[in-house]
């Protein structure tokens, strides 16, 4: 089946190499760590036993800060590894983790390079971020005996199940070649084992993601960033439309012309989700007749001086939080329009009143912030008569931040549930409070 398997990689990849030379060529991508894509993993040396890590991306490296902390905490003896396979997902690592661990690129499912990568490193135990999984790799893993385990494990409904379903036995025979999966919630735990995964290995950890959200009500940089655009918190209603995508922005300004007419002294933030719409953001805005205020003019130290007119424009990285920080009314992106939806979770991790668009397929979890304080909203109308709304009951827009606040605080923990599934999986008892180690299990 491996070598069948290689055959079908190796056609794909030629047929998939005109594009990828011209990316190498033009856009400098896939050129670095070629030998380890190949299978040329950090060798291991001495006795220190082994985790390895591996998350595809940007987005997924973010989310194993806390994991290998934990680890580090619970597992002191393991030295951990990770490795990522998007040029911005090693940039991350090497960031966040070099040069206290080796960072190297995910090895292609070829048969022989995962062998090699495997027999460099030796793992004791292979972690896989959210359900990276590849046939050749699991069974190298099974062959040699080592635990893999999926943590954060997702399924998309829309996305992910159909694919698998199509792949009849073939997908369950894939995922019980896994020892354990962490699933963020009941719904992707029964699409798991709807595609023929054995219950017994599907585990309700949680999701990761809200054990990196801030939970608190004022963060570091918001007031400097307010002072440098000029936004007079306290004194005007901040409405921050985080995220958005393609067809939203123009929405989101009709609403915003509409609100004004009731809302004198509200005032519109405007921060896409990709910087390579900044600029036709900033056509958008002075195409509606505003004044496109950026960000990226008006730096910390200095004051900008806005005028009733001005529409805010985040075009930098690395500021929604701080923005959001500011906010008296929010909406995420990318969901009035079929994108999926942007990050809600931080938002209301912050206590503020929170709506969103109806194509949130990518974000389950918007399902369970309806529940608790965040609002749905269809379109442009819905949207400014549920910011309106807020405006005009102060009190029950700060109830709907604080409940959406409260369950972002319940839902924190799932990084510990994984690590101490991680440490079963080991053979050790899992730390019995913070700080602690977890021990050896003692045989009867």
């Amino acid at each position: 089946m491996g070598i069948l398997i290689d055959i079908a990689y190796l056609f794909a990849l030629i047929l998939a190499s005109p594009i990828l030379v011209t990316k190498m060529i033009r856009q400098g991508r896939y050129r670095t760590g070629l030998a380890e894509r190949f299978g040329r993993a950090p060798k291991r040396y001495g006795i220190q036993p082994v985790i390895w890590i591996h998350a595809v991306s940007l987005g997924e490296i973010n989310g194993i800060c806390k994991l290998v902390d934990e680890i580090h905490s619970q597992l002191p003896d393991f030295r951990v590894v990770i490795s990522s396979t998007t040029d911005t997902g090693m940039a991350a690592a090497r960031r966040h983790f070099a040069p206290g661990h080796d960072v190297f690129q995910w090895p292609l499912d070829f048969t022989w390079a995962v062998a090699r990568a495997l027999d460099r490193i030796a793992p004791s135990l292979v972690v896989l971020m959210e359900g990276e999984v590849w046939p050749n790799f699991l069974a190298a893993c099974n062959k040699r005996k080592i635990p893999s385990v999926v943590v954060n494990g997702r399924m998309s409904p829309n996305k992910g199940y159909p694919r698998y379903k199509k792949l009849g036995p073939l997908a369950a025979n894939l995922f019980n070649r896994l020892t354990a999966i962490g699933v963020q919630d009941e719904i992707y735990a029964e699409k798991f084992i709807a595609l023929g995964t054995k219950p017994e290995k599907v585990h309700l950890t949680g999701m990761m993601k809200f054990d990196a959200i801030q939970v608190t009500d004022h963060i570091t940089g918001q007031d400097s960033l307010a002072k440098a655009m000029g936004l007079a918190v306290g004194d005007e209603k901040i409405f921050v439309a985080g995220g958005t995508g393609p067809g939203e922005e123009s929405i989101l300004l009709e609403s915003y012309k509409k609100l004004r007419n009731v809302h004198a002294n509200l005032r519109l933030v405007i921060v896409p989700r990709k910087p390579e719409r900044f600029d036709e953001v900033a056509r958008l805005i002075s195409a509606a007749g505003f004044d496109c205020v950026r960000r990226s003019e008006h730096p910390n130290g200095q004051t900008c001086k806005l005028t009733t007119n001005s529409v805010v424009l985040g075009d930098t990285m690395g500021e929604l939080k701080a923005f959001y920080a500011m906010a008296d009314v929010v909406f995420v992106g990318r969901s009035l329009v079929p994108m999926g939806g942007s990050d809600m979770i931080e938002a209301a991790g912050l206590g503020k009143s929170v709506c969103f668009g109806p194509h949130t397929f990518n974000f389950p979890q918007a399902e369970k912030l309806k529940q608790h304080g965040c609002v749905e909203v269809s379109d442009g109308g819905e949207l400014a008569a549920q910011i309106s709304a807020w405006l005009n009951d102060p009190a029950a827009a700060k109830l709907a931040g604080e409940t959406a606040q409260k369950y972002v605080r319940s839902q924190q923990g799932a990084t510990r549930r994984n690590v101490e599934l991680i440490a079963h999986l080991l053979n050790r008892v899992p730390a019995v409070k913070p700080g602690s180690i977890a021990t050896d299990k003692i045989e009867e």
